[in-house]
């Protein structure tokens, strides 16, 4: 039988849904099929063995890819998933949206992703960072804080980016804290990072709402993932004054139409690893959390999970993307078509890749900053970004994604015909 998430990928092409985007981007644009060709191809891909010699002594080999996908507008940027439905398709996607994210909030990146299929849940930690170290080895040169810097993703860590940063530090012969970002605070990482990435989808939904004339408190909201964004944003709505009513899992989902008690159900999934069996509240099945009637939406767990077959039966009136393309091309002509507000995930969950940014920043000048500037720096970022995308889909009627991508395109266009074709 195929694993949720393997009938998930094998439903949903991500890179299907990443190419129809930029499709849609170039007819806007007026752009021709030559720049079609050139954003749409990786500028430089890597897939290589990963041997792992276990704890048992036995001998195990994984895949491992990195993709490049543009350097146009800077070093390439983008996290490693360690997940065993890992597929090259979806690295290539990832690497993709990565590129006009960094463009649409005006970062100097572009684009990259890496990953490594590999269940880490299964694994001890020794394993785990044999296998990181080893990796990293292979893909060592192809990044560094001039090239590639990657970053912690599904199934990584800040624990995992100290591994890499030592490997290619001792590659390198010296201490290279800029070549990874969302590392320990103890090795340069920077304040306010690991909750960089629901602060700014909180930022983002809370003036998505008030766009579409619903006051944030009160708000009813439903969160499917309870990980490294969904814990922390859920978190800030309520601190806004939002109920969330619905938090769902890979395990399932549980409901409380007065709302659910955030601090007890984070004491209850640091004891059992999820949300399920929330005594405070109703067992419901995880898809049908994401079809309940109320204000927001908030996919943040992983990509494809909106799709034309429960896309009619979602009726959040403002959905925004925590997680990379939760939302099918399908499915975004179907919220369309019923008048339903989508964030795009470029927008919404680019507050990680922002304050990555910061922190490679102040790895390169080894000068660091307090969280209030980290914090309100990023609020700055997240807000006019919602601004500038706003203001372009009306002025050229377009939807939000639509808008968003078209005008992360634009940017990297633009910066390819400056620098020129060489030779």
């Amino acid at each position: 039988m195929l694993s949720m998430e393997t009938a998930r990928l094998t439903a949903a092409n991500p890179l299907s849904d990443a190419t129809a985007q930029l499709d849609a981007a170039i007819a806007t644009l007026g752009y021709d099929s030559g720049i079609r060709d050139m954003l749409a191809t990786p500028r430089r891909e890597m897939t290589v063995s990963v041997p792992l010699r276990a704890d048992d002594g036995s001998i195990r080999v994984f895949t491992g890819h990195r993709v490049q996908h543009n350097l146009s507008r800077g070093p390439a940027k983008g996290g490693l998933r360690y997940s065993p439905d890992v597929t090259l398709d979806e690295v290539r996607a990832l690497a993709m949206w990565m590129t006009w994210k960094c463009a649409l909030v005006d970062i100097p990146y572009g684009g990259a992703k890496g990953g490594i299929t590999i269940d880490p849940r299964v694994h001890s930690e020794a394993e785990l960072e044999r296998v990181t170290r080893r990796y990293t080895s292979e893909i060592l040169p192809i990044i560094g804080p001039e090239r590639d810097i990657p970053a912690p993703d599904i199934g990584t860590s800040e624990k995992t980016m100290a591994w890499i940063m030592d490997t290619y530090s001792v590659a390198t012969g010296y201490t290279v804290p800029g070549v990874v970002t969302g590392k320990p605070l103890a090795l340069g990482g920077s304040l306010g990072r690991a909750s960089a990435t629901s602060r700014g989808v909180a930022h983002v939904a809370l003036a998505a709402l008030q766009h579409r004339g619903i006051s944030p408190v009160g708000a009813t909201t439903v969160v499917q993932g309870f990980g490294k964004v969904g814990r922390d944003t859920t978190r800030f709505l309520c601190e806004a004054g939002a109920r969330v009513v619905a938090v769902a899992d890979q395990y399932g989902a549980i409901y409380n139409s007065a709302g659910i008690d955030l601090d007890r159900l984070g004491a209850h999934v640091d004891a059992t690893g999820s949300v399920v069996g929330f005594a405070r509240s109703e067992s419901i099945d995880g898809a049908a959390a994401l079809e309940l009637p109320v204000d927001l939406l908030i996919p943040a767990a992983v990509e494809g999970v909106l799709t034309a077959e429960n896309a009619p039966r979602v009726t959040a009136r403002v959905i925004v993307e925590g997680a990379n393309g939760p939302t099918t091309t399908a499915a975004d002509r179907i919220f369309v078509a019923n008048d339903q507000l989508v964030v795009p995930d470029i927008l919404a969950n680019s507050g990680g890749v922002i304050v990555s940014y910061f922190e490679w920043v102040q790895a390169n000048q080894a000068y660091w900053w307090g969280v209030e500037e980290v914090e309100s720096r990023l609020r700055s970022r997240m807000l006019s970004t919602w601004r500038s995308v706003l203001a372009y889909a009306d002025a050229r009627g377009l939807t939000l994604r639509e808008a968003a991508t078209a005008l992360a395109v634009e940017r990297v266009t633009e910066a390819h015909r400056l620098r020129g074709m060489y030779p």
